[in-house]
């Protein structure tokens, strides 16, 4: 059997051109989506063999999008494309689970092999990732995300600049509710004020600048 992707990505002449580019190859496209919500609704109906998620979409995005993913379908593998080579983006990406991280500049020639070598239960990692990044990583103590996936959406939205009633409707969630995590993400973060909340986002890589 052909192994199973899915492909999300927001722009869609690149998805396109991966569609292409991965059907050659013999694999099976069981979705495509547009946004990080969307790719983990598509990923709960089809549970794919691999997810090729792009890291800066809309909503939801790529890495955070991968933590559900692989919440649902454990199974799953998941590869990340992004344009960040720097150490805290593979260190974020290696704990969330990923076993892809491929810089997009290199996409077309790394992902292929990419997928064959995650679906095997391997990692890769595009050659312009420093191997010295891996072995930096397993080597520190890793210490957890104080948040929640839900409490890392929240975040990342009101880092955007989102209201606390666009935060719900965005995520389907009451406006009490999206307080309350607000509230409850500012406690662990031990801030008071939305620039604390955008200093933290811009670290962990959640929204850029």
């Amino acid at each position: 059997m052909p192994l199973r992707i899915l492909l999300a990505d927001d722009h869609l002449i690149v998805r396109q051109g991966l569609k292409v580019l991965m059907q050659r190859e013999g694999f099976e496209i069981v979705g495509e989506a547009a946004d990080g919500q969307q790719a983990v609704r598509l990923a709960r109906d089809r549970c794919p063999d691999v997810a090729v998620l792009d890291f800066a979409m809309p909503v939801l995005n790529g890495l955070d999008a991968a933590r559900e993913i692989l919440r649902m379908c454990p199974r799953a593998r998941v590869i990340l494309l992004t344009m960040h080579t720097e150490d805290r983006y593979v260190h974020e990406a290696l704990r969330a689970g990923i076993s892809g991280y491929i810089v997009k500049t290199q996409a077309s020639a790394d992902l292929v092999r990419a997928i064959r070598e995650v679906s095997r239960d391997m990692t890769y990692l595009s050659p312009r990732v420093s191997r010295t990044v891996v072995q930096a990583y397993l080597a520190k103590s890793d210490v957890p995300d104080p948040l929640t996936p839900r409490e890392r959406e929240v975040l990342r939205l009101v880092a955007e600049g989102k209201t606390t009633k666009e935060v719900a409707a965005l995520l389907g969630i009451s406006v009490k509710t999206s307080e309350a995590h607000r509230m409850r993400v500012m406690k662990k973060l031990e801030t008071h004020n939305t620039a604390g909340i955008v200093r933290y986002a811009i670290r962990q890589g959640l929204i850029q600048i």
